[in-house]
């Protein structure tokens, strides 16, 4: 039993960090980013990329995915989102066509391919990436064998979890972000560079998204359309949580992860993902402002 609550322990993992980024994006902007699943995707190329081209290791694409993601999330904020801010649809529509194009980027080797140009680790194939052998094979916890791989994506979302804690309520930034979350107006009033703030926190939401797509590249193969789904998980976990709220993504990632674990060994994954879908429901139901929520002022 406790190899299934690992494995749901897992899943909830990764999709905390996806999440992260989405809850104090929305939180703070009030911008519904579609392109963060293709953040998720382009981490995951990066650890393709990297270990083609730069012959580097896994290790070294963590860090590296989240500088690239950040960046590229930078970017995105400069040059559409800012342009739209309070104008929930147009950036919803906006940050929908900036993954499309990210996407179609990728499959199309950022147009080479009309020139008959082949881009090793880019294309629509699907591309692999090896786990170190450090991370290979299982470990023994309280007698129960726990895959090595797992614990490991376990760990290191915990890391970035108390990371992004220490940054929202221990830094002067973070702090920021907190005041703007709960009234961006009066923020502004007392000083606050919002457009400074909010391009800062979409850039490393975007950073945690790459590293959770390098994450996921170790056991799921790599494609453009890798973060499609992601998205939509994402922003379940927030809704279900509650916008803003730390301790309320922490929360619903390992509520829907181990849920959507538990009922797919009992039944399938099909089953798994409608049963996670109606907790959602019956959780937005009954309780709208979602688990655990900022009360703005």
């Amino acid at each position: 039993m406790l190899d299934v609550l690992f494995i749901g322990l897992s899943l909830g993992s990764i999709l905390l960090l996806v999440a992260l980024g989405l809850a104090i994006t929305y939180g703070a902007m009030g911008v519904i980013n579609m392109a963060h699943g293709e953040m998720v995707m382009v981490g995951a190329y990066v650890a393709v990329l990297s270990g083609l081209w730069l012959k580097a290791s896994f290790w070294l694409a963590l860090p590296l995915a989240f500088v690239v993601t950040a960046a590229l999330g930078l970017v995105v904020e400069r040059l559409v989102v800012r342009r739209l801010y309070g104008r929930l649809f147009d950036t919803l529509l906006a940050t929908w066509g900036v993954a499309l194009l990210i996407q179609q980027s990728i499959r199309l080797e950022f147009g080479l391919t009309f020139l008959g140009i082949h881009v090793d680790g880019l294309g629509t194939g699907l591309q692999n990436v090896a786990v170190p052998a450090a991370l290979q094979g299982a470990v023994s916890i309280g007698g129960t064998e726990i895959n090595a791989y797992r614990a490991f994506i376990v760990v290191v979302t915990a890391a970035l979890t108390v990371l992004t804690w220490f940054v929202l309520y221990r830094t002067p930034v973070g702090m920021k972000v907190r005041a703007i979350i709960r009234n961006p107006q009066m923020a502004a009033a007392c000083g606050i560079d919002v457009k400074r703030v909010n391009a800062l926190t979409f850039a490393f939401g975007s950073g945690l998204a790459g590293v959770a797509g390098v994450m996921m590249s170790g056991f799921k193969g790599v494609s453009p359309d890798l973060g499609s789904t992601m998205v939509v998980d994402g922003f379940m976990v927030v809704v279900t949580g509650g916008i803003g709220s730390l301790m309320g993504t922490l929360m619903a990632a390992g509520l829907l992860g181990e849920t959507n674990a538990l009922v797919a060994i009992a039944t399938n994954d099909i089953i798994a993902r409608a049963v996670v879908f109606a907790a959602v429901i019956l959780i937005i139901v009954m309780k709208p402002e979602g688990l655990f929520s900022f009360k703005r002022r």
